[in-house]
């Protein structure tokens, strides 16, 4: 029985020699199962070597043809008419307004949205694609799990899908570093960075992070806020996730956080999200605790953050125009097809100064 080393060199060479290589037909020439060929197949496509295609394989660098041009260029005219696909893993908080910005550049283009949510699980995104795939949709806008070795798979099964598929706040992680697909997505390590400069701008040099243990958000912010406090020489004095507000003994959880902040002269915290944020606000209130004489508080995401007590400071994602720039991404790349380079778009946030934050730290 051939080596897997051995085998990958004549997949590529079948590759070369023919353009595309159905799946079947490899199977075949190896004599070996289809286990084992998609195995090799993976591998080759993780490394960049071949590109997935319905049914097959090919080379990466494949040029386009006028007339497959043209055919892209008419199918975008036969899409103004027609449908968008979109999957997020929730239609509430923070995706919302995601929603809207999509749905106003496809309406703008004479189209329509079909929008389905999933739950933050690969097998359900994979369904739900496959739901828009199966109602002939052309163009995907998806915000997938890419957690662990199922959110790879499904992201090489994206990739491989013959329609433009565009990510939305998610970029393949570096095990897959040549995967093709376009993203629009936003710098939340930037954002937790704007936040500690900020405080440190006030007087503040111990600094906390608190999170939400139910978002795949929290990885970008933890690594923006720990680059960031090693950059300005600052102690990485605390950082903690927390259960969302309002779930089973999150008070316990909070006023346990409010007690190391404390213990260890901590008069400053960046917390995702908002509603995290108005709970601790709540708790700081219940415990005697001043926001902000005694403790600052800059939340992450400005969903509800003017409506709190006091007014919360805040780093909000560009989120109404995520969503219309991931739509624009999804009809140029119908458009040009694959003359178009992958496009990976970075959103910066902004930060909204409001009073939890007062004035420089006494």
């Amino acid at each position: 029985m051939k080596l897997a080393s051995e085998r990958q060199e004549l997949i590529l060479a079948a590759v070369r020699a023919q353009g595309t290589v159905r799946l079947a037909d490899l199977v075949d020439k190896l004599g070996v199962t289809p286990v084992t060929v998609r195995r090799d197949v993976t591998v080759l496509a993780d490394r960049g070597l071949v590109v997935r295609v319905h049914g097959g394989i090919r080379l990466p660098h494949r040029g386009i043809a006028e007339g497959s041009a043209s055919a892209a260029r008419s199918a975008f005219g036969r899409l103004c008419g027609g449908e968008i696909g979109m999957v997020v893993p929730s239609v509430e908080y923070y995706w919302p307004t995601v929603i809207r910005g999509v749905q106003s550049a496809v309406t703008a283009a004479g189209g329509r949205l079909l929008l389905r949510a999933s739950a933050y699980d690969p097998a359900e995104d994979r369904r739900q694609v496959t739901k828009l795939l199966d109602r002939g949709m052309q163009c995907l806008l998806v915000a997938p799990s890419t957690e662990g070795s199922r959110g790879l798979d499904l992201l090489r099964w994206l990739g491989s899908l013959n329609v433009s598929v565009i990510l939305m706040e998610r970029v393949p992680p570096p095990e897959l570093p040549v995967l093709a697909l376009d993203a629009a997505y936003t710098a939340h390590g930037l954002g937790a960075g704007m936040a500690v400069r900020h405080l440190v701008t006030l007087g503040h040099r111990r600094i906390g992070l608190v999170t939400s243990r139910s978002s795949p958000t929290s990885r970008a912010l933890r690594r923006g806020w720990s680059e960031a406090v090693s950059t300005l020489g600052l102690p990485e004095v605390l950082t903690a996730e927390v259960p969302a507000y309002g779930q089973p003994c999150w008070a316990q959880a909070y006023d346990e956080l409010l007690r190391r902040c404390r213990e260890h002269d901590v008069h400053a915290l960046i917390v995702h999200a908002d509603r995290e944020a108005i709970g601790f606000l709540e708790r700081a209130q219940e415990l005697g605790i001043d926001v902000p004489g005694d403790l600052a508080v800059v939340t992450y995401d400005d969903e509800v953050a003017a409506a709190s007590d006091p007014p919360l400071t805040a780093v909000c994602p560009q989120k109404y125009r995520l969503g219309a720039l991931a739509a624009e991404l999804a009809l140029t790349r119908l458009a040009d097809g694959a003359e178009r380079p992958v496009h990976r778009v970075e959103l910066w946030p902004t930060l909204v100064i409001r009073e939890s934050c007062g004035t420089p730290a006494r």
